[in-house]
């Protein structure tokens, strides 16, 4: 398994598995609605991580076939001690690929970027109620931070 930078050439190979990805986050809460022009909203939002230096998407390539995709954002706080991080925004394995250790195997790829980088730390979120998420992360040596609070506004 293996990371490959995405080009513009692989814009409907990410909108297709964030599209996926999208719409399970749906059942998790009300504010996961997705918009009626999400997909033209979503190419043009991962044309433009093309352009942008700090965010870089990856397809998951195994044996030729792409698999999934993760999504990467670098992140500077020079008034902390652990002041470069590198964090997972989007991390995607096709339901067909599943459980099959691809997103530990992803998760050991990224830690190497982050090094490379010169990051120190990695920083992920997922919805509260995306139990299976959770546990991935936990399990995967990830320790709970900070909470995200959300309210509709009326």
């Amino acid at each position: 398994m293996e990371l490959v930078e995405a080009t513009a050439a692989d814009l409907d190979a990410l909108v297709k598995r964030w599209y996926s990805l999208a719409k399970a986050m749906e059942a998790h809460d009300e504010l996961n609605a997705l918009a009626a022009d999400v997909t033209e909203t979503a190419v043009g939002g991962f044309r433009a991580h093309l352009d942008d230096e700090a965010v870089t998407d990856y397809l998951v390539v195994h044996e030729g076939e792409t698999i999934g995709f993760v999504t990467l954002r670098e992140d500077h706080h020079p008034s902390r001690q652990y002041a470069q991080s590198l964090r997972i925004v989007n991390l995607a394995v096709d339901d067909a690929s599943r459980n099959q250790g691809y997103g530990t195997d992803i998760l050991a790829r990224v830690k190497d970027i982050a090094r490379d980088r010169g990051c120190d730390h990695l920083t992920v979120s997922c919805e509260w109620q995306n139990e299976d998420a959770r546990r991935f992360y936990r399990d995967a040596g990830f320790r709970p931070k900070q909470v995200d609070f959300a309210q509709p506004l009326e």
